[in-house]
């Protein structure tokens, strides 16, 4: 079994409608900044309903992959794929790092201990909410590099999302719009569907190598716990993108980035001996 394979505890049954309650709070508030909200799921599951590290990591993962295949359809209707087609050497670029992180970051939480990875998670959570207020509250700005460094720079930060990406459990949008915005000057629009383009083969990729992992069992001892989360999350992402702009970035992005600081510290606490 894995160092952190603690994860028998998250076959127990937990109560569906508090799941699809918490799915639409998480949809919310990711759908009023326009993402998917991935990096708020993952610490009620830990914290909330009790799934250890690995599990709630897997379980994200998944859930994940599922919103993002929702989302996509809309998206490439705002953004055509003929649009898209023009960038197509930037998604290239990107996964030629991120397929790879990918692979690496979840075999990395497979491999670490339960309370390692519990306080990577922390680590990766206040790391987001400083990602979200910088995203949010100033303006991006771009980087002219010459093409080899362009392309250099690309795969690294290609490779280091799909590691974040694969340990959290989540797509990945929150790292990879401001990053294709700021090293390809895209506008925002297309950078993120170009995201979604990315995200989409760097979470298969890390879901196969969970499927490899004994934790991985966890998806079908709670499917139904799932599917109504991630029900509840979609409808919760339909509700928030109505509400997208309602309230002010100003109140909004530090409000947010509060529970993601919070959610870390109640994450680490789990490392420590109980």
């Amino acid at each position: 079994m894995a160092p952190n394979d603690d994860s028998v505890s998250a076959r127990a049954a937990r109560p569906l409608p508090p799941a699809f309650a918490a799915g639409a709070a998480v949809g919310v508030l990711g759908g009023m900044i326009g993402l998917g909200g991935a990096e708020f799921r993952l610490p009620l599951l830990i914290s909330v309903f009790g799934f250890a590290a690995l599990s709630a990591v897997i379980m994200n993962k998944a859930m994940s992959l599922v919103v993002v295949l929702t989302a996509l359809p809309a998206r490439l209707a705002a953004v055509p794929l003929t649009d898209l087609g023009a960038h197509w050497t930037i998604a290239v670029n990107l996964l030629a790092g991120s397929l790879i992180g990918a692979w690496a970051g979840a075999s990395w939480a497979v491999r670490m201990r339960s309370a390692t990875l519990y306080r990577v998670l922390a680590v990766l959570m206040v790391g987001m909410a400083g990602a979200l207020v910088l995203t949010h509250t100033s303006a991006l700005g771009t980087l002219t590099l010459p093409g080899p460094v362009q392309t250099a720079a690309g795969v690294a930060a290609g490779f280091g999302i799909g590691v974040v990406a694969a340990i959290m459990g989540v797509a990945g949008g929150e790292l990879l719009i401001p990053t294709i915005v700021l090293l390809y000057v895209v506008d925002i629009k297309t950078a993120g569907s170009l995201s979604l383009l990315v995200s989409l083969p760097t979470m298969l990729v890390a879901f196969a190598r969970y499927s490899r992992d004994g934790s991985f069992a966890v998806l079908g001892a709670s499917l139904r716990f799932v599917a109504v989360m991630v029900a509840g999350s979609i409808i919760g992402a339909l509700l928030g993108g109505l509400l997208l702009g309602v309230i002010p970035d100003l109140v909004l992005i530090p409000a947010l980035a509060a529970i993601l600081l919070i959610s870390a510290v109640k994450v680490a606490r789990h490392a420590s001996p109980r």
